[in-house]
């Protein structure tokens, strides 16, 4: 019994022995191994191997790393999207430079037109009578334009410029109350500004298509630089630039517009085609409201006279024998060379 007990001690003593070496040599040990490049664990060695053996298969459209998914939502399946890095960056920078070289480039242009040209008057002096250059139906397509797009555009600024311009001057509270705002009013009204460009459209697309005389309006500077008035039909080539911009442009950012909304639904059908529409989206809408800025000056302080033509739907004739001769020519009856054109008012006497 002695003896067994002896030789029990000597196997525990040599357990707890062999044990500690083990437990010593196990650092040592794992080093080599991770040195030699072995995996540091059967995950890790599972993970990199089925990175090896997905870089091996059919790759996504754009250069997507997929895996497979049981779900019905293949998106799902996407691992890696290098181009969502490349988005990230034109989104956080590229598109903000281009925005706002845009929009402060031209402010800046106007300014300084408005300081060497100053406003552009009536040559002959107000006539006191008026021609009907707009009825009610052209004028309510062109403020339903126009209102919402304004909206559409603050709201739209906001996204892109908010965080950084409105966010340190009326705090966390009042720019997160503002945007959940921002956000519902662009998103609704982009459903009556596609309704105004599409009236626009129709109203005026017989009116709008680019012709011999565009090329001197062009040529002459259309009356903003020197004095002279090119002749112009009812509208010159530079109404028929912001006409095409804004049927175009608008059709453009409704489109992607109406995707970002319904993600995934139509046209864009994955994660490529969503950034794709965004970046669009952004630009064409910058660049449009570049141009509206300068169509908006054009039409109130830079040019006497022009805005009673969305106003009352009326302009006086002087002012449209200045700046649309062929147009005035048009609509005045030529059996009646002394008298009104169609449309117009007399002031006194006549």
């Amino acid at each position: 019994m002695t003896s067994f007990a002896r030789r029990l001690r000597t196997l525990a003593v040599a357990f707890a022995l062999g044990l500690g070496a083990a437990i010593f040599a196990a650092p040592a040990i794992t080093s080599t191994a991770l040195a030699q490049g072995a995996p540091a664990s059967p995950a890790a060695a599972q993970e990199e191997l089925l990175f090896r053996y997905l870089q091996t298969q059919p790759q996504g459209r754009h250069g997507e790393l997929v895996g497979r998914v049981s779900i019905p939502d293949p998106k799902a399946a996407t691992l890696i999207q290098p181009h969502g890095r490349e988005f990230q960056e034109a989104w956080r920078s590229t598109m903000k430079w281009v925005g706002a070289v845009a929009i402060l480039g031209m402010l800046a242009v106007i300014t300084l037109f408005y300081l060497v040209r100053g406003r552009i008057r009536i040559a002959a002096g107000p006539s006191g009578r008026y021609i009907q250059r707009f009825d009610g139906v052209e004028r309510f397509a062109h403020w339903l334009t126009a209102s919402t797009f304004i909206v559409l555009a603050i709201t739209g600024l906001n996204i892109s410029f908010g965080r950084h311009v409105l966010l340190p001057l009326i705090g966390p509270e009042a720019f997160t109350a503002w945007s959940e705002w921002a956000k519902v009013a662009h998103n609704f009204l982009g459903f009556p500004f596609t309704l105004g460009v599409v009236l626009i459209l129709l109203l005026w697309v017989h009116r709008n298509l680019p012709d011999s005389t565009d090329l001197e309006w062009l040529a002459k500077g259309g009356g903003l630089v020197g004095h002279a008035h090119p002749p112009a039909k009812k509208f010159n080539a530079g109404q028929k630039i912001v006409f095409w911009t804004t049927v175009l442009g608008g059709a453009a950012i409704a489109v992607t517009g109406f995707i970002k909304m319904f993600p995934f639904q139509f046209i864009a059908t994955d994660v490529y085609g969503m950034q794709l529409a965004t970046q669009i989206h952004g630009i064409v809408g910058f660049v449009m409201i570049a141009l509206i800025l300068a169509h908006i000056y054009i039409g109130t302080l830079g040019m006497e006279g022009a805005f009673s033509a969305m106003g009352s739907g009326k302009v006086d004739l002087n002012w449209a024998k200045e700046h649309h001769s062929l147009w005035v020519d048009e609509v005045m009856n030529p059996t009646r060379k002394a008298s009104l054109p169609a449309g117009a008012k007399g002031a006194g006497a006549d």
